[in-house]
């Protein structure tokens, strides 16, 4: 398949009209309170709430949710002179593993988005601090910079105190770039969803953030599964498409984290996949991608288990999901692995096969976004037919805004 008709779209073809007045900054009341758009796969749409979603779902349905937690990722240093630094922490570095680098003691290394870059200069930053009863003195010094982005050496003097506890202690939680006010209380626990587990994304997936044990429990009862992956959202979620096409986005790369329990569930389901979240959605649909890799390979090349922005588009797709799945649980077993740890930067835009996913819930996105790429990908050009119904219908937006369950 040739790439050119991917690499070539115009994001600004892909926008419409968000007034600030309708991007959320709070969450809803109650969390399965919000509102749920959905779109059929004829295309039909109806208003409903989020608490009622089980109903839209066949039974022996499979749900698939990303259990990653949300770390307080915002450090905020101030100089002698008054003046704030944010060092705004993004990915491990040394340990590059998220839990291995957040369990760290003494030290770590972090790259880290820096405001205010120019009055970090040349020498480090510190901060006194107490975690839980201990007093610590936490010191930021910079490695490299390159723009407003850094590598940044963390250091603290006690062994008994971890990077994650420190910004438990001191940390801001990292709410996007347009919920334009400073983090509260509330933000701790609602820009979370109920079932994060693993630390390290810097982003929620916000689809989860509707879910409830109501909703769980509803979805048991009519016999529908939903089974955990691990994907650890990054800032460059949020980051726009400012190139005129496709071809010039580069696509922020995220760790996943995935067990063969995931696997056996994708082999053995005969019904409908949901993903709860763009994050869930490009995880398995990477999981494929990788699958084809093996069986091309004949299951060597473990250093190329991973994928590139545009690799989907030019690797063969006549294999069917679960021979593809199946080859990736055959190299786990034959590799011993409890877990598969890789990295995508695979790139949904329109004309993209989907190979594993049947239907996404999913908030409503950014204009002109790769997010919002991705859901024109999904259900074609009714996108703008769903945020169309969305805006006269008062759906709020964004992170903390109303939901959807769209249908492929």
């Amino acid at each position: 398949m040739k790439l050119e008709p991917f690499a070539s779209i115009n994001p600004r073809n892909y926008t419409y009209d968000l007034p600030e007045e309708r991007i959320a900054l709070f969450p809803a009341e109650q969390r399965d309170h919000s509102k749920l758009l959905i779109r059929q796969s004829n295309g039909d749409l109806k208003a409903d709430i989020f608490k009622n979603i089980a109903s839209y779902l066949p039974a022996e349905s499979c749900v698939f949710i990303n259990n990653s937690r949300v770390i307080p990722a915002r450090l905020r240093f101030t100089r002698e002179t008054g003046s704030q630094i944010e060092v705004f922490c993004l990915n491990p570095v040394n340990p590059s593993d998220y839990e291995a680098s957040l369990s760290a003691t003494r030290s770590c290394i972090w790259e880290c988005l820096i405001g205010n870059m120019k009055r970090f200069g040349g020498s480090s930053l510190g901060m006194s601090l107490m975690v839980d009863t201990v007093p610590v003195t936490l010191k930021a010094e910079m490695i490299n910079h390159q723009g407003d982005t850094a590598v940044i050496r963390f250091s603290w003097e006690n062994e008994e105190v971890s990077f994650a506890s420190i910004l438990e202690a001191t940390g801001k939680t990292p709410l996007p770039p347009y919920i334009k006010r400073e983090a509260v209380a509330i933000d701790r626990e609602r820009y979370q969803t109920i079932y994060s587990r693993l630390n390290g994304s810097v982003a929620a997936p916000t689809a989860g953030l509707h879910f409830t044990a109501e909703v769980f429990s509803e979805l048991r009862r009519r016999s529908i599964q939903c089974v955990e992956l691990t994907l650890h959202v990054g800032a460059g979620t949020f980051q726009p498409i400012k190139s005129s096409s496709t071809g010039s986005h580069r696509m922020h790369a995220e760790v996943f984290r995935i067990t063969p329990d995931l696997i056996q569930h994708l082999l053995k389901t005969n019904g409908m996949i949901t993903c709860v979240g763009t994050t869930s959605l490009r995880t398995l649909e990477s999981l494929y991608w990788i699958g084809v890799k093996i069986i091309r390979s004949g299951g060597k090349g473990a250093d190329d288990l991973h994928m590139e922005q545009w690799e989907a588009y030019e690797l063969p797709r006549e294999y069917s999901m679960k021979q593809s799945i199946g080859a990736l649980g055959e190299w786990m077993d034959k590799q011993q692995e409890k877990e598969f740890i890789s990295y995508t930067r695979l790139m949904i835009v329109p004309g993209y096969a989907f190979r594993v996913a049947d239907s996404l819930v999913t908030n409503f996105h950014q204009p002109h976004s790769t997010l919002l790429l991705l859901i024109a990908a999904f259900i074609g050009e009714s996108w703008e037919q769903v945020y169309r119904y969305a805006l006269e219908n008062n759906f709020r937006f964004l992170s903390y805004g109303d939901s959807s369950l769209l249908f492929r």
